[in-house]
C-alpha cells in the first residue's frame, strides 16, 4: 500500500525557516543552515547534477533511501514559488529549479489558483491542485504506482496532512542550530501518536524517524 511519507530538516528548536523569507532568501535568515548537512553527499549531488566527489557515510545512505521511495511529490504552493496569490504576479511562477528541477516525477502542489501542468525537463511535472489535500493525496498516490508519495513541504501542507490522518511516517533532520524565530513545522497541527522506528547521528545532524500511529482510544 502507498504510504505517505515526509522528510524534512528542522533546527533543534523545531523550526524549518527563519524569519523575513523573500524571494531572494527563501528559507529566511538563518534557514540555508538547516540544510547545510545535505549539500556535499554524494547521493543529493548525482540527483541534482553536480558533477564532483561527494561525501559517502550514514547521512549519504539515509538521503539515498529517501530519493529511492517516492514516485510522486506532494507539496505546498509556498514551497513551489514562494507566492501566494494570482500566478500572474508571481516572480517565480516557474517553480525555484530552473528548467531540469530535481525530482523527475510528478509532482502535485495544493493551491488556490488553478493552472495547466506544467511539464519540465528530465520527466518533473508539476500538477496544480485546488481542491484540498485528499484530492492531492489521491492524484499523488495513483501517480505513484506501486512507490510511495513524499510530502516535501512546507509546514502548512503538513499540517494539513497530520489534520487529515493521512501522514504515515515522518524523519525528521535535527540539524544543530537553534534559529529562534520563522516557520514552525507542527504550528496550528493536531495532536498525534508516534511509534519509535530509528535514530541515526553524525556530527552534522541527528536523523529521527517515526510511525505515525492510530491514535489511542
Amino acid at each position: 500500500m502507498t504510504k505517505l511519507r515526509l522528510d524534512i530538516s528542522s533546527s533543534l528548536d523545531g523550526f524549518i525557516a527563519g524569519p523575513n523569507r523573500t524571494v531572494e532568501q527563501p528559507l529566511g535568515d538563518g534557514g540555508e543552515q538547516l540544510h547545510e548537512w545535505v549539500f556535499g553527499l554524494a547521493s543529493w549531488m548525482e540527483a541534482h547534477g553536480i558533477e564532483g566527489e561527494g561525501a559517502t557515510g550514514p547521512d549519504d545512505d539515509l538521503v539515498k533511501e529517501q530519493l529511492a521511495q517516492p514516485g510522486a511529490v506532494l507539496m505546498g504552493r509556498r514551497m513551489f514559488s514562494g507566492g501566494e496569490g494570482a500566478w500572474e504576479d508571481d516572480p517565480m511562477a516557474e517553480g525555484w529549479w530552473g528548467d531540469t528541477p530535481p525530482f523527475h516525477m510528478p509532482v502535485f502542489v495544493l493551491t488556490h489558483h488553478a493552472r495547466e501542468t506544467l511539464t519540465m525537463k528530465g520527466g518533473t511535472s508539476f500538477v496544480f491542485v485546488t481542491d484540498g489535500i485528499e484530492s492531492a493525496f489521491e492524484q499523488a498516490r495513483t501517480a505513484a504506482g506501486d512507490k510511495d508519495v513524499a510530502v516535501a513541504g512546507g509546514a502548512n501542507v503538513v499540517q494539513q496532512c497530520l489534520r487529515a490522518g493521512l501522514l504515515d511516517e515522518l524523519q525528521v533532520h535535527v540539524a544543530p542550530v537553534l534559529l529562534g524565530r520563522g516557520v514552525r513545522l507542527f504550528d496550528g497541527g493536531e495532536q498525534a501518536n508516534l511509534e519509535l522506528v530509528r535514530v541515526v547521528d553524525s556530527p552534522a545532524v541527528t536523523h529521527i524517524k517515526y510511525k505515525v500511529a492510530a491514535p489511542k482510544a
